[in-house]
């Protein structure tokens, strides 16, 4: 287990190019992205967990930056699970769940990582970067396939989206305090 997350889990993280096919993870994306897209969201990210009965899950943002609702996320498990019904991508049953990105959210898009540029992030790579594969630090932002970080020694490192196996934002004051709604006023 690492930062959380669950140990058998397969995630597809999103790249704002060309999604790829092949996978699971990837063909549903190809397949729920568009829906959510019409209905005014974006996919961040479509994890799928379990073998005997899968749980797909999906996790998505207002295209317009708004915190995303429990609302938005019941038309969205509405909408997305009739797209699967109809195209079938997976054998037998399975579950869907929908949900916001939330606070401490995965970075699985170059966008994300410029937007939260400055907070702390946890990052598992798919094959070691300059002889290791996790990396704890902050933010740097990203231009086009590469992310940023700057490590608690100071020193900095590029690493390609595309190899990225998992990228998470830390949960800290300041991160609550940039994502918090801003007081109502009458």
């Amino acid at each position: 287990m690492y930062g959380g997350w669950p140990s058998r889990a397969a995630f597809f993280v999103l790249a704002e190019r060309e999604t790829d096919h092949t996978t699971l993870e990837g063909r549903l994306a190809g397949i729920v992205g568009p829906t959510l897209e019409g209905m005014g969201y974006e996919l961040v990210r479509v994890a799928v967990l379990g073998r005997e009965r899968p749980t797909v899950q999906i996790m998505a943002d207002r295209a317009d930056g708004s915190l995303i609702s429990i609302e938005d996320c019941e038309a969205i498990s509405h909408a997305v699970g009739a797209v699967l019904d109809v195209e079938d991508p997976l054998p037998g049953a399975w579950q869907l769940e929908v949900s916001s990105a939330g606070i401490d959210r995965p970075l699985t898009r170059a966008k994300d990582w410029t937007r939260f540029a400055g907070h702390l992030a946890r990052v598992e790579m798919q094959f070691p970067v300059d002889g290791r594969k996790r990396f704890a630090g902050t933010v740097l932002g990203a231009e086009d396939d590469v992310a940023r970080l700057r490590l608690d020694d100071g020193t900095e490192v590029a690493l390609r989206l595309d190899a990225v196996r998992r990228a998470k934002l830390v949960l800290t004051d300041a991160l609550i305090d940039a994502t918090a709604t801003p007081p109502r006023t009458n």
